[in-house]
């Protein structure tokens, strides 16, 4: 027996987040971003297996939702000139905030457009039915029609042309990676080195967004209390350790 999965589309992403937030009742003030972003990026993950495209503004912001959790995870808060403690969600609210907003402006002028369209435009009625004939005229038309124009059309056709087949293209490339594909791979590193450095860790794995995936796995795991971290002096670098679950009489 085969079964369909149907997803709703939304236009953007902060509709989709706006949709998470309505539907959860959270505060958008207030907003726990480890689940908002499970739940967008487990929505991007269906779309893929539905082989949608996914736009380039959804991943833009579903990168956005990692970088903020990798800030609110990290030990050293961001202040500000007043010594005050930035919130990494501040940006997302406002332009969420923003979003909510002219939405529903958007939504009182799509009812007011259907409003109009239901109306009859009042007008010249013979003027009106005469503008048609001219119009469904044919044979007048290509009196009117000299090798000037025809040379003129051809020319913006083969244009047209020109820039169908220059157009510039967007192509989204999956990385092969996830944090927990990443977690996995830091703690089977750590049974064969127990203390391991992150420049070790870096030379194994070199690509820059290998590196960001290691690290973001790295501080899921330090604060799901699977490895400990010590910091170096002088220089960046520190060295994880696997804590190893005491064992219960």
């Amino acid at each position: 027996m085969s079964f369909e999965i149907k997803l709703p589309l939304f236009e953007g992403p902060f509709d989709l987040l706006l949709f998470f937030i309505q539907r959860d009742e959270l505060d958008i003030h207030d907003i726990p971003i480890n689940k908002i972003t499970k739940d967008f990026l487990d929505y991007l993950q269906h779309l893929e297996k539905m082989n949608v495209e996914v736009a380039s503004e959804f991943i833009l912001v579903a990168a956005t939702l990692m970088r903020i959790k990798a800030k609110l995870l990290l030990p050293r808060p961001v202040l500000d000139e007043t010594g005050e403690e930035i919130d990494p969600r501040e940006e997302l609210v406002k332009h969420l905030l923003e979003y909510k907003k002219y939405k529903s402006v958007i939504e009182e002028l799509s009812q007011m457009e259907g409003d109009r369209l239901l109306k009859e435009r009042r007008g010249n009625v013979v003027k009106e039915l005469k503008k048609l004939a001219e119009t469904n005229n044919v044979e007048s038309e290509l009196q009117d029609i000299d090798l000037y124009k025809l040379l003129k059309v051809f020319q913006k056709v083969l244009e047209r042309h020109e820039y169908e087949l220059n157009k510039p293209t967007h192509k989204v490339v999956q990385y092969p990676y996830t944090i927990a594909t990443q977690r996995a791979y830091v703690l089977n590193r750590l049974i064969e080195t127990p203390r391991l450095s992150f420049t070790e860790l870096i030379a194994l794995a070199p690509e820059k967004i290998v590196v960001i995936f290691n690290f973001l796995s790295i501080l899921d795991l330090l604060q799901m209390r699977q490895i400990t971290m010590h910091l170096g002096e002088g220089f960046n670098n520190f060295w994880i350790e696997k804590i190893e679950e005491e064992l219960v009489d």
